[in-house]
């Protein structure tokens, strides 16, 4: 299975960090978010690897190169000026991934979650998504779970984590361009063609200073 990590995102909560620096890069217990990303989805099994660029992008490929180190083939999705949101990054970079479901992790999250479950997942519509408890930040969630299907409503409403694994078949006949990924996401659930899990360990998005140095003393 491929796999995608989003990484071209601003990351204007973090600022001043990433004024210079592109959040994928920063580093928590000693080596950048992106590296812990990598060495488990090698550790995993996955070969190939396609990484979107945005925002200082160019300091990514600078710092990872081929990914030949970890045992990986890393390919690079350049996005044009200006944010084309998650679902927009994934439909210019399709080219690269393939025929077959690939998985998507974003970059500015930092978890335990054991990817080898997903290497070989076959999703049984056009996508299965990894949910987590609701941080503190997220507190009313995204989508309530009932079994293994995702659903717009319910009592008990999850946090997605920012990991997946998507259908091309989703993404194919879209207009490329500037799009969220939460409509699509909406729609499939609608449709029940959207399953997923609730995992129960690590987890964290590394989406501000606070949060940042927070996962910083746990990995110490």
């Amino acid at each position: 299975m491929n796999a995608m990590i989003l990484a071209a995102g601003r990351g204007e909560r973090l600022r001043p960090l990433t004024d210079s620096l592109p959040k994928p890069l920063i580093e928590v217990g000693g080596k950048p978010l992106i590296v812990h990303h990598l060495e488990r989805l090698a550790a995993a099994g996955v070969v190939e690897v396609v990484i979107n660029l945005g925002w200082l992008g160019e300091q990514i490929p600078a710092a990872l190169g081929d990914g030949s180190r970890w045992g990986l083939s890393i390919r690079y999705s350049q996005e044009p000026s200006g944010a084309l949101e998650t679902a927009g990054g994934i439909v210019h970079a399709l080219p690269l991934l393939g025929e077959a479901p690939f998985l998507v992790i974003s970059g500015d999250v930092l978890t335990d979650y054991p990817l080898s479950r997903l290497v070989d997942f076959q999703p049984s519509g056009l996508g299965h998504l990894v949910m987590v408890d609701n941080p503190a930040h997220h507190p009313d969630g995204d989508f309530g779970l009932d079994g293994d299907r995702l659903t717009l409503d319910g009592d008990r409403r999850l946090t997605f984590s920012g990991i997946g694994v998507f259908s091309p078949d989703w993404f194919r006949d879209l207009e490329p361009g500037r799009r969220a990924l939460r409509p699509l996401f909406e729609q499939a659930i609608a449709e029940g063609r959207l399953s997923g899990e609730f995992y129960r360990g690590y987890w964290s998005d590394i989406g501000t200073v606070e949060r940042l140095e927070i996962a910083r003393k746990l990995k110490k």
